[in-house]
């Protein structure tokens, strides 16, 4: 054991954390507004791990692109939440897709949570 372990992020048991639902749910429409261009990706930053948070601020930058190109001004999304799956294959993990329906289609977005620090963090993100 090295002497700065104790500085790293500590996993946290499952039965430690909160109900992960209303924050998977919270997370899916903060993602889809931040590619929607109506909210800061800097919002959200506190819920991510770094690689996250990278992945979610490169695709808010594509998105941005695009809707420049197409002179598309930027709009709040309305969508309605049809499902949300979760299971936990290990102790402070789950894994979640949440199907949510817009105006001109259905997206489904994954996100995986992590106990860490004695509150959830999301690992990956998937919007697809």
């Amino acid at each position: 054991m090295t002497p700065f372990e104790d500085f790293a992020p500590q996993p946290t048991p499952s039965e430690e954390l909160p109900d992960p639902l209303p924050l998977v749910q919270g997370l899916t429409h903060g993602v889809l507004e931040v590619l929607a261009g109506v909210r800061e990706v800097d919002q959200l930053a506190r819920w991510f791990t770094a690689d996250a948070y990278r992945t979610l601020t490169i695709r808010a930058g594509l998105s941005a692109r695009a809707r420049s190109a197409r002179g598309i001004v930027p709009t709040r999304p309305v969508y309605r939440i049809l499902s949300t799956h979760c299971s936990s294959p290990a102790d402070g993990v789950v894994e979640s897709v949440v199907v949510v329906a817009g105006a001109a289609r259905t997206r489904a977005v994954v996100i995986r949570l992590e106990g860490m620090d004695r509150r959830w963090r999301a690992t990956t993100l998937a919007v697809l």
